[in-house]
């Protein structure tokens, strides 16, 4: 039984390429999850502070449906690739005909943090998508109607690559509601 016990011991010559394989095995895992955090920590900090700048015309817009604080900017906090973002109005109509909600968008503007702008402000994004719940229902002189607008960024690889590239630190964006007669 002795002689068995010691047969299966063998020489610490023997496990050199197993303690070697091992070594490379673990020097390689911690290579690789090095290199995965540094990569995530830039992907993670892409959250990316905007404003949004409220234009109104034939309605007014409200932070509360009792329509004592305007709104004129918003503060979409920070958001990240892949998110999105509500913002509950509250919309007042000031025209004296029955009208529809037009909702656009414009100025997309992109800035690094030394607040240069990244390139010439398109007039759309490819990457965020501004839409709102308002379902094209007449709107009546006088009448306070809540939407909600929701700001969707996307998160292809595209959109990290442009944000790392240009280092995009913060954006801004032209909110404009308007109205339409009805007829």
């Amino acid at each position: 039984m002795k002689d068995r016990f010691r047969a299966s011991l063998k020489s610490p010559r023997s496990y050199r390429k197993t303690v070697l394989l091992i070594a490379i095995t673990v020097a390689a895992t911690l290579i690789v999850s090095s290199l995965m955090s540094i990569w995530l920590s830039r992907v993670l900090d892409l959250a990316i502070p905007s404003i949004g700048h409220v234009t109104t015309r034939g309605v007014e817009a409200y932070w509360d449906q009792n329509l004592t604080n305007k709104t004129e900017i918003y503060d979409w906090g920070s958001i990240w690739p892949g998110a999105s973002k509500n913002l509950t109005l509250y919309l007042r109509s000031i025209s004296n005909v029955e009208t529809t909600l037009n909702l656009t968008s414009e100025n997309w503007t992109f800035r690094k943090s030394n607040n240069d702008t990244v390139a010439e402000p398109p007039q759309t994004t490819p990457y965020m998508n501004l839409t709102w719940n308002y379902n094209n229902t007449i709107v009546q002189p006088g009448e306070v109607l809540q939407v909600t607008l929701t700001l969707s960024v996307d998160r292809s690889s595209d959109f990290i690559e442009f944000l790392i590239a240009n280092e995009v630190r913060s954006f801004s964006v032209d909110i404009i509601i308007s109205t339409t007669e009805y007829s």
